[in-house]
């Protein structure tokens, strides 16, 4: 292989032995290495091992993204929401969705789904988690300067028409984000992406952490 080939290459190669005596790391994977897109800190891992760690850690806040026209962007949405740890993410409509986007992120995420409106607003009640819209809408107020709840639950509307009506009446709050040029919105996989990093910077103490 040439060294621009192994420079390009994702993750590590297999383990040299004796293996580490830990029950976290997969035999599998210190056999014949670690390809994942999964940070270094979980390198030999199994996903199991993964998922347990991640509960340990997970932040407070959900996502909720409307899924009644399949949009393509919710792969982008489930992928920001494990790479900021959150608690879970909620399928409001459709139940199949396009995972490409995930880059296989959602096999370390709670993922839930729900047929109607009305049963996630019912989900979210018995959680005690006020729904957080994002979308510019009349009377929607700047994240930029708002506090987002601790607990909540973000919610993402689709592509182009933003929330449903339903989904408007269904929030405590709806927040917007501010843009500068013509286009009238941005993609909502970025506006995702925008949200959770805001309430990152609000709720985690950045102290440092492990890749």
């Amino acid at each position: 292989m040439s060294e621009d080939n192994k420079a390009r290459e994702v993750g590590v190669g297999p383990y040299p032995e004796p293996w580490p005596d830990d029950s976290r790391l997969d035999p599998e994977l210190l056999a014949e290495g670690d390809r994942r897109n999964v940070v270094d800190r979980y390198r030999y891992w199994s996903r199991e091992a993964i998922i347990n760690d991640l509960e340990l850690r997970q932040h407070p806040f959900h996502v909720a993204i409307e899924n009644w026209q399949h949009d393509f962007n919710i792969g982008s949405i489930v992928r920001n929401a494990n790479a900021f740890l959150a608690a879970g993410v909620h399928i409001i409509g459709k139940r199949r969705w396009n995972r490409r986007g995930a880059m296989v992120t959602d096999r370390y995420l709670h993922v839930e789904h729900h047929a109607t409106i009305e049963q996630f607003i019912e989900w979210a009640a018995h959680e005690g988690l006020p729904i957080i819209g994002i979308d510019i809408l009349p009377g929607a107020v700047p994240i930029e300067t708002t506090d987002l709840p601790e607990r909540c639950v973000l919610l993402f509307g689709q592509e182009g028409p933003g929330l449903s009506m339903d989904a408007r009446e269904a929030c405590d709050m709806v927040c917007s984000i501010a843009q500068f040029g013509s286009t009238r919105s941005i993609n909502a996989g970025v506006a995702s992406g925008i949200a959770m990093h805001k309430w990152i910077e609000q709720h985690v103490a950045f102290g440092g952490f492990e890749r």
